[in-house]
């Protein structure tokens, strides 16, 4: 799996100085005061979040299959929400009948829950991404490891407005043991990918179709960023590919759980 941008690449400026205003403001509220151990007690989803898990146990590998069977392709997309460019995304996919997975970040989905509800009300489901998209995570403490994704969890759940992240997709596939068991004990299916766009490197948008089109056979889950800069080829590339994916016979489904 490739680790886009290196480090915590462009999350490096952002967490810089967003910090101190999100996760530090959080920081008393979130983690100390609703810090609790792997398996004890954890926000209830409401009656609304239907679109979210449950928080019981999943399969702790990394998965890449769909739930659409062997002709089905997961659209997945990663670091927002961004105002900018998650809106856009949104209505491509709803203008192909599409829905995708969202790897939202605790950062981007504090700051924008109008978003994050937005997605969830489409249909669409939400993927815990951390809450600052450290790439090097993976060597780090698990103490670390844990404050990442269990912040973000939280900060995700208050967004969505009571709906629980499905999976759990490691910043840059940083996965570890620990954090794959961590995920999967509060219901966040460890997931990975097949097709890496590579449009966080903003190749063209003729780039990001033709790595779809050539790598697709490699398995179903896209790789895809709706976050972390100038995104005008990831939604150009998105509108060509998504029909061109039902004429070749493929379905669109979830990954599975």
């Amino acid at each position: 799996m490739a680790r886009h941008g290196g480090g915590r690449g462009w999350y490096g400026k952002l967490v810089g100085a967003a910090l101190g205003v999100t996760v530090l403001a959080v920081g008393a509220s979130v983690w100390t005061a609703q810090a609790d151990p792997v398996g004890g007690a954890s926000p209830k989803a409401t009656a609304s979040a239907a679109p979210g898990g449950d928080g019981r146990p999943v399969d702790v590998s990394i998965a890449h299959a769909s739930d659409a069977g062997a002709r089905g392709v997961n659209i997945t997309i990663d670091d927002g929400p961004d105002p900018a460019w998650t809106p856009q995304v949104l209505d491509i996919l709803r203008e192909y009948g599409v829905k995708a997975t969202f790897c939202v970040t605790g950062i981007q989905a504090q700051a924008h829950p109008d978003l994050v509800k937005e997605v969830v009300a489409a249909g669409h489901r939400l993927c815990n991404h951390t809450v600052s998209h450290d790439t090097t995570m993976d060597k780090k403490s698990e103490a670390y490891q844990s404050k990442e994704i269990l912040d973000a969890e939280r900060m995700i759940i208050k967004a969505s407005g009571g709906v629980r992240s499905m999976y759990y997709r490691a910043p840059g596939g940083a996965f570890t043991p620990y954090s794959r068991e961590l995920a999967a004990s509060r219901g966040m299916r460890p997931l990975g990918w097949n097709v890496d766009t590579k449009d966080f490197e903003q190749p063209g948008s003729d780039a990001i179709v033709a790595t779809v089109e050539q790598e697709i056979s490699n398995g179903p889950t896209v790789l895809f960023h709706d976050a972390g800069g100038d995104r005008a080829q990831t939604v150009e590339a998105l509108r060509r590919v998504l029909p061109w994916l039902k004429e070749q016979g493929y379905s669109f489904g979830f990954p599975v759980r």
